[in-house]
């Protein structure tokens, strides 16, 4: 047992992820109303580290990003803990001040929740192992992890798997569970199996209807039924797509699975209209330039203004030049993050 003094600290980083399939709705605690996959990204990672000293009387929590106080996302860190008191009871007895950065700008179209959650999550997962001195086996430990993220954030389930990752019973998938998620069941055709990912900043401002609203008012969506078996038909598709390795399928589900969500997005509340004149000129000369090109890419968007555009790697110097010469112009102040898929969370 530690003394009243003794602090140990623990440093992880973890990846946010893009979502292809989306998971828009859920129930219960934190339980998706249908299954998503996404991918993990490999530049775009935030870096926590836990700070622990055992403390019997006050379960006091500081968190601090890019080293300073954060109140708001502390007071999510508070909410979170004791939630997970029924998981990890040893919470109370221990005084925790986490320190957080993350590698890329706020509001850019990545998830920084997802990246953030599952640092927090992975660094109370090791001090659980080292407080009961037993380490899990790595297939134990990540499904823990993603089951311990999932309750802070949905989507920060699936940034501690690397490459490719799905959350939420899929038919025909054994190993698939709305409690935590996994990696694939299969390889994913070379064509696939890494992609580039230029994340096309339209616009920096916050955005109108967080994630967490739009979830909420799925509840009373009157396409709620449609969409969700339309994300189970999308998943089948795209997972076959995945392993022959056909393009094509790929790049149609993927960009209709965005908009999808975004027309889920502007028929639940005023304020859903997320996309600018920008977003929508560049999915426009996306379109164009995959047909008289045939280059293999496609897009797909978060619940913001922001475009993923995700390309096959070995067209990368082409793509490059096609986002200089025609895609910076709509982006704010020419801004834009070169990202790919990644392998996943590192332990410090």
């Amino acid at each position: 047992m530690m003394t009243d003094n003794q602090h140990n600290t623990i440093k992880w980083q973890s990846p946010s992820n893009i979502a292809l399939i989306k998971y828009w709705g859920k129930h219960g605690q934190q339980l998706p109303q249908n299954a998503s996959l996404s991918m993990t990204l490999k530049n775009a990672y935030s870096e926590t580290s836990l700070r622990y000293r055992h403390s019997p009387d006050d379960m006091e929590v500081q968190y601090f990003f890019d080293g300073e106080r954060h109140q708001s996302f502390e007071e999510k860190v508070i909410v979170y803990l004791e939630r997970l008191k029924n998981e990890m009871p040893f919470l109370s007895d221990y005084s925790l001040r986490f320190e957080s950065r993350n590698s890329f700008p706020h509001s850019t179209g990545i998830a920084s929740s997802a990246s953030s959650m599952s640092a927090v999550a992975l660094c109370l997962l090791s001090m659980e192992e080292e407080i009961n001195d037993r380490k899990l086996n790595p297939v134990e430990f990540y499904e823990r992890a993603s089951h311990i993220a999932r309750l802070g954030s949905g989507s920060a389930a699936r940034s501690v798997i690397g490459s490719w990752s799905t959350w939420g019973l899929i038919e025909g998938y054994k190993h698939s569970s709305d409690l935590f998620a996994s990696g694939l069941p299969f390889q994913v055709h070379e064509s696939l199996s890494v992609l580039g990912d230029a994340i096309l900043v339209v616009s920096a401002e916050p955005k109108k209807v967080s994630s967490s609203l739009g979830h909420n008012l799925m509840s009373i969506h009157p396409y709620a039924t449609a969409r969700y078996r339309q994300a189970a038909i999308n998943m089948q598709a795209l997972l076959v797509s995945m392993q022959v390795g056909d393009f094509d399928t790929f790049a149609c589900v993927v960009e209709n699975e965005a908009l999808s969500l975004h027309a889920l997005l502007m028929t639940s509340s005023a304020d859903g209209l997320l996309l600018k004149p920008g977003s929508l000129q560049i999915i426009e000369a996306i379109k164009q330039f995959r047909a008289e090109t045939r280059t293999k890419l496609c897009f797909t968007i978060d619940a913001g203004p922001n475009i993923h555009l995700l390309y096959a790697y070995n067209e990368r110097e082409k793509v490059l030049q096609f986002i200089q010469n025609e895609l910076l112009q709509f982006c704010e102040n020419g801004e834009w993050i070169d990202d790919e898929t990644g392998s996943g969370p590192l332990q410090f």
